[in-house]
Parts: structure tokens; C-alpha cells; sequence
């Protein structure tokens, strides 16, 4: 089986690193002895962020994902510039709470646009690089809201469970060239987009403690990073039920607070 990779192999780039999740296993990596190369859209975010750490060991490259073109010469950019990509933790999202009242095209569109285009948009250039050397490592970030339909979030979920079987079917060919495919399943994690809920966050995560179960899991090379854990098993296991138990359960749990 494919080995995590090193900072001894080569570079992290993180995509979505301005804010949330990605800024802080970026200066968490850093810290460890990573070089990072941080991708987003706001340069003024990224340039904040690479003064936090180390002189040099986070290096701005700004980006919009959604923009294929733009993520490949970036990819060319990082290999000519700063050294191979050894790992990609493909991290940008977005969402927005649309229930059947908002619903449009657009609504549907715009999800869809950034959380999977735009990442297949990273991984694809970063993965030629990788399998031209027969190692790397490349780590998805979706959520456990990939697990099952939730109420309000239809185009999120439906979004985030296209990358956890996009990152299922292609572990099976990219063991075969050395690469550790991962996929990383937060729960509620405290960031700008999880402060729109109106609704009761279980197990609800600081955004350093998910930034540490992050950088140990890719450390440590499993499949699925998925945390916290006793949430993650309880929506395992709500999906596993008949629709007549799953529907009442899962719409009672996420009523709006009052």
C-alpha cells in the first residue's frame, strides 16, 4: 500500500486556505516542518495568513478553483517554483442553506460549481506531476453531510457525497501508482460558513482541534479522517436505517432553534 508522504518528498498545497479549516492545517503543517503553498481567492487573507508562520514556510498563491486553467498553472507554478507537489489537500467549499423555497438552478449551480468542480479542477493537475513519480497523496475534504440527504442542505450533501465516492473509485487506481488517496469527513466545525446554521450543531468542533485530527490522519494514511467520531457513527448509522426511521429522526434533530 501506498506511504503518507514527508515534507522530505516535496511541498503541501492546500486550496481553500484563507479562512476555516484550511488556514489552520496550513500553519499547523507549516509548523511541522511543511513548506505550503496556500491557494484562495483573497491575496490580502493569504498574505495575513503566511505572515502567522514560520519566514517561508507558507508561501501564497492565489487562485480561484473554480477557474481550471488558473488551478494548472498553479500546479506548474508550485513544481517550477517551490518543489514537487507531494501533497494536496483539496479543501475549498462553500455552502449556503437552501431549502425547497430557495431552490433555483443557480442556487443548485453554485454549490456544485465550487464544491466539485472545483476541486476536481485542483486534483486533476496536481495528480500528473504524482503519478509521473509514482508517489504523492491527495486528500479530499468533504463532510459526514455527505452520508445522507439533510434537511435544507440538498445541494450541499448531494455535493460533498459526489467527492466521497469520487474519492472511493479512484483509491482503487491510484494505490496501484503509489498515491494515498484520503478523504476527510468533518462534523460541525466552528468556521464562518457553520455560524449561518440556525439549527442545533452536535459535537461541535474548534476549528484548531479539526485542524490537528486532520494533519494526524494524514500523518497516519487511512481512507476516511472523520471526526468527531461518536457523530460520525451516529450518521453511519442513521443511513443504514429504513427511510420510515431515518426521515423522522434526522428532521427532528436538525429543527430549527426557536
Amino acid at each position: 500500500m501506498p506511504r503518507p508522504v514527508t515534507p522530505a518528498d516535496g511541498v503541501a498545497w492546500i486550496t481553500g486556505a484563507s479562512t476555516g479549516i484550511g488556514r489552520a492545517v496550513a500553519l499547523k503543517l507549516a509548523a511541522a516542518g511543511w513548506t505550503v503553498v496556500a491557494t484562495a481567492r483573497g491575496a490580502d487573507k493569504l498574505a495575513a495568513l503566511a505572515a502567522e508562520a514560520p519566514e517561508g514556510r507558507i508561501r501564497p498563491m492565489a487562485g480561484d478553483v473554480t477557474d481550471a486553467d488558473s488551478m494548472a498553472a498553479i500546479v506548474r507554478r508550485i513544481e517550477a517554483e517551490v518543489g514537487p507537489v507531494a501533497l494536496a489537500l483539496l479543501n475549498a467549499g462553500t455552502y449556503v442553506r437552501t431549502g425547497a423555497r430557495d431552490l433555483t438552478v443557480e442556487s443548485v449551480a453554485a454549490t456544485m460549481t465550487v464544491n466539485w468542480n472545483g476541486t476536481v479542477n485542483a486534483l486533476v493537475p496536481a495528480l500528473v506531476p504524482m503519478r509521473k513519480r509514482r508517489k504523492g497523496q491527495i486528500a479530499i475534504v468533504a463532510s459526514v453531510a455527505g452520508y445522507g440527504g439533510l434537511p435544507g442542505a440538498a445541494p450541499y450533501s448531494a455535493s460533498k457525497a459526489a467527492l466521497i465516492k469520487f474519492a472511493e473509485g479512484l483509491k482503487f487506481d491510484l494505490d496501484r501508482f503509489g498515491i494515498v488517496m484520503q478523504v476527510i469527513n468533518p462534523g460541525f466545525v466552528e468556521t464562518p460558513l457553520t455560524d449561518r446554521n440556525d439549527f442545533p450543531m452536535p459535537f461541535l468542533m474548534k476549528v484548531d482541534e479539526a485542524a490537528e485530527r486532520i494533519v494526524k490522519g494524514l500523518a497516519g494514511g487511512r481512507f476516511e479522517i472523520t471526526f468527531p467520531k461518536r457523530f460520525a457513527f451516529m450518521l453511519k448509522f442513521l443511513n443504514n436505517l429504513p427511510y420510515a426511521l431515518y426521515f423522522p429522526l434526522v428532521g427532528y434533530g436538525t429543527r430549527p432553534k426557536r
